[in-house]
């Protein structure tokens, strides 16, 4: 931060100002390291009952549907492995970058839980994919 009270924003051609009011915690932000400001980020989620994430997705689809918000990631399990075994494994292995051991343990382990905390959308992707080989795929 210089004398006029800007901040030059990295991968921004024009410095932001900073009112005066703000100056010291600016600062103070700016001395902090990753790890400091990701538990800052945290602390302040809990404190406020806020997340970061949210702030993007403000407006009407926010409003639209708050019991989904929370459910915005899936858990795949394979339930069954079917019939084409091999086929399962080779997808798993593949959408998983496993090795031919670890995915041969988790089919022949079904049920077992292939992957947590994914995207919605990445998650329904995988199960698409290990369905088509032939396996029966819970998303929870």
């Amino acid at each position: 931060m210089d004398e006029n009270n800007t901040v030059a924003v990295e991968g921004s051609e024009t410095p932001v100002e900073v009112p005066s009011k703000f100056k010291k915690l600016v600062e103070e932000v700016e001395a902090m390291t990753v790890v400091e400001l990701s538990e800052l980020v945290k602390v302040l989620e809990k404190k406020f009952g806020v997340s970061a994430a949210a702030v993007a997705v403000a407006g009407p689809a926010a409003a639209g549907a708050p019991a989904e918000e929370g459910k915005s990631t899936a858990d795949v399990e394979l339930t069954d492995a079917g019939a084409s075994k091999i086929a399962v494994i080779k997808a798993v292995k593949e959408a998983l970058a496993l090795g031919l051991k670890e995915a041969k343990d988790l089919v022949d382990g079904a049920p077992s839980m292939l992957k947590q905390g994914m995207k919605k959308e990445d998650a329904a992707e995988l199960a698409k994919k290990l369905e088509a080989a032939g396996a029966k795929v819970t998303l929870k």
